[in-house]
């Protein structure tokens, strides 16, 4: 189903790193997304003057944050699912897509091969890549029933923590790999009895 029939996007509105300070109001840059995020977060990296609160424009908890330009066609449509409790403000270069959908559902079907081959005939080149909030709007993502969604996510989740999460992924490898170990230990040193 095309984006645009599930949701609506939001463009950002424009901040710089100058307005950036230690604490204020959480924002996300289109940078940042290739560089700070994964599928999804709950805390953002920066944030900006809270005197500047009513020149923004803010994603709200579960909806997804896109990177509208990039240096390369596979960074444009990059895409993080806000999971915070706050709303965030979003850099001018950057889309929030307003749905009703599992957020990180979302975010999954921006990182498919599928979706970057669609999104390939819609981004406009030039020295920096562009992705109009039209073009996203004409989009498909498969959209099944929430349930399902929801399953699919936690299976994906699983997979990401196993293959990006050191601290579960490699103990996990490491007891495969034991087992395996064991068994071929085994079935090496057993050998028929002698008659």
């Amino acid at each position: 189903m095309a984006l645009g029939a599930i949701g609506k996007f939001v463009r950002g509105r424009r901040f710089t790193k100058d307005d950036y300070v230690v604490e204020g109001i959480g924002c996300i840059h289109y940078g940042d997304i290739y560089t700070s995020y994964g599928t999804a977060t709950t805390r953002t990296v920066s944030h900006v003057r809270p005197e500047m609160k009513s020149s923004l424009r803010f994603a709200q908890p579960g909806d997804v944050i896109i990177a509208a330009v990039g240096e390369t066609v596979e960074d444009v449509g990059k895409a993080v699912a806000w999971l915070g409790t706050d709303e965030i403000a979003i850099h001018d270069d950057c889309f929030t897509f307003h749905h009703s959908m599992n957020p990180k559902f979302v975010s999954y079907c921006f990182q498919t091969q599928a979706f970057n081959a669609k999104k390939d005939r819609y981004v406009a080149r030039a020295k920096v890549k562009r992705l109009s909030g039209e073009s996203l709007a004409k989009l498909e993502i498969p959209v099944p029933p929430r349930e399902e969604q929801d399953r699919i996510v936690a299976i994906l989740d699983r997979f990401d923590m196993l293959v990006n999460d050191l601290s579960s992924g490699l103990p996990a490898e490491i007891v495969t790999r034991r087992r395996q170990y064991e068994h071929y230990r085994d079935r090496l040193l057993t050998f028929p009895e002698a008659a």
